[in-house]
């Protein structure tokens, strides 16, 4: 009896997943939405404290990108630690294991591992499938994980204050953080901690800012001056393709009835995006904060990241769905337990796929089959380290399509990341063929203004970034 008794406590101990018991540092998972990497980073025009904190206290990945520049895709990618055409997933409308079933998560590989899994706010994809977040992945029920952005309004006792904002997508009211969804997120991400404080967890909180709409509390608009924020050059590059481009249905509506900002729209659309994100770095602050009060910083690896980069004008575009630097690299900061090389900035070429082995590294727990990307452990105990050569987005055309047999895309935009360029090829869906090139020189050129496919002084370059891309993608992915 005595045995049997035994047993049945570890079943529980474990939630039933696994009969292992977790030794290992807890994690924290911090994500947000839409963030461009220079808004995590010490000294840019965003003000985020918070952020400007951790960084101090962490590695920070000044070149780290996403597998695909929108949400479903990059996160089911960053998630299961492969890439969008292992996943044959590349659009939002697709939940991922409806064409991978069994695919291992990384939350429900800690879960089985002797963790308890949580997952407040935005962690996988939040709209359009029929499978709610993914509640095999957790211990308990997630919350706010699947919602509409467009339906985050402000919600308060009593009549609203005036909206002082007029641009599209744009709203400024005098109201309480927890009138939108990441105040609430910080709030329950805040009661989840003290629930799981007393046993090892991944906790995972996905902030819904600074994606659209542009809503942040007026107090959070009122930090800024308009007049004094970046300029932005709406240019497109010499000589890039028309593929490489897109409408920006996302903020400009769907043809035949988009808008064209005016500049002064446009100028109060950046300023909201700013204002969110100094509105999330405050969630974010009181989640860091409720951390510090448990006493649970030094025993915690806390990651900090975005799903993808996002436009605000430049190149034309708006949003993201591009293969441009400003939407395939992301912020990424990784601190606590077991990361020496704290304090330290790296140049190192690291990709979203590798979240899933660095965390399991970390923690000292068994490596899932098959994953896709590398550990960065060498690179947070010496930030000089590196452990790839490249990294690679890709992105389809149409930029957003539905997945039935009659509306797939018509062509892949495939791109690599290295030390010197970008090299994008874009191929047609059935048979492969590249129909558009661009090179662009990370260098001289930092801002993409120039296509130089065709440069001879690019040459070398560009030969071993087209190597580098055949070896990745070497065919043609289609569904079955």
């Amino acid at each position: 009896m005595k045995s049997l008794g035994l047993l049945c406590f570890a079943v529980a101990l474990c939630g039933n997943a696994s009969f292992s018991v977790a030794a290992g540092p807890n994690v924290l998972f911090l994500m947000a939405d839409d963030l461009r990497p220079e808004m995590a980073t010490y000294g840019s025009a965003a003000l985020t404290p918070h952020l400007d904190e951790l960084a101090r206290r962490s590695v920070q990945f000044d070149r780290a990108y996403c597998q695909q520049a929108v949400c479903n895709p990059s996160r089911s990618s960053m998630l299961t630690g492969k890439r969008p055409d292992s996943l044959r997933l590349w659009n939002n409308g697709t939940h991922f294991r409806e064409r991978n079933p069994d695919v291992m998560t990384l939350p429900l590989w800690f879960r089985e591992h002797g963790y308890v899994s949580r997952c407040v706010g935005k962690i996988f994809h939040n709209w359009h499938t029929e499978v709610h977040g993914d509640p095999r992945s957790w211990s308990a029920p997630e919350f706010l994980h699947y919602a509409n952005h467009g339906d985050d309004k402000s919600q308060m006792d009593g009549p609203l204050p005036r909206d002082h904002a007029t641009a599209p997508r744009c709203e400024c009211r005098d109201v309480p953080d927890d009138a939108y969804y990441d105040g609430r997120v910080a709030s329950e991400a805040i009661r989840v901690l003290n629930e799981v404080k007393d046993r090892p967890f991944f906790l995972a909180v996905g902030f819904w800012k600074p994606h659209a709409p542009f809503n942040a509390p007026k107090k959070y608009w009122d930090l800024y001056d308009r007049d004094k924020l970046p300029a932005y050059d709406p240019h497109r590059p010499e000589g890039a393709p028309d593929i490489a481009f897109h409408d920006g249905r996302e903020l400009r509506g769907a043809p035949p009835n988009q808008i064209t900002f005016t500049p002064e729209q446009a100028a109060e659309i950046r300023h909201g995006y700013f204002a969110n994100t100094t509105y999330m770095d405050a969630q974010l602050g009181r989640v860091l904060a409720a951390l510090d009060e448990h006493g649970l910083r030094e025993s915690t690896i806390i990651v900090f990241v975005g799903d993808h980069g996002y436009h605000l004008g430049e190149h034309d575009l708006w949003a993201k769905t591009s293969n441009f630097e400003l939407d395939a690299r992301v912020p990424l900061l990784i601190g606590g337990k077991g990361v020496t090389a704290a304090g330290e900035r790296t140049k190192s070429l690291v990709e979203l796929v590798d979240l899933f082995p660095t965390l399991v590294d970390l923690c000292g727990l068994p490596v899932p089959a098959r994953l896709e990307g590398t550990s960065l452990r060498p690179i947070l105990e010496n930030a000089a380290a590196t452990v790839k050569s490249a990294a690679y987005t890709q992105h389809p055309r149409p930029a957003y399509f539905d997945r039935t047999p009659s509306k797939l895309p018509d062509a892949m935009g495939y791109s690599v990341r290295t030390d010197k360029v970008r090299y994008t090829e874009w191929r047609d869906w059935q048979t492969g063929n590249v129909i558009a090139r661009e090179l662009y020189d990370a260098t001289d050129d930092p801002a993409e203004t120039r296509n130089r496919v065709d440069e001879e002084p690019l040459a070398t370059a560009r030969a071993e970034a087209q190597r580098l891309l055949k070896e990745r993608f070497p065919g043609v992915v289609r569904y079955e």
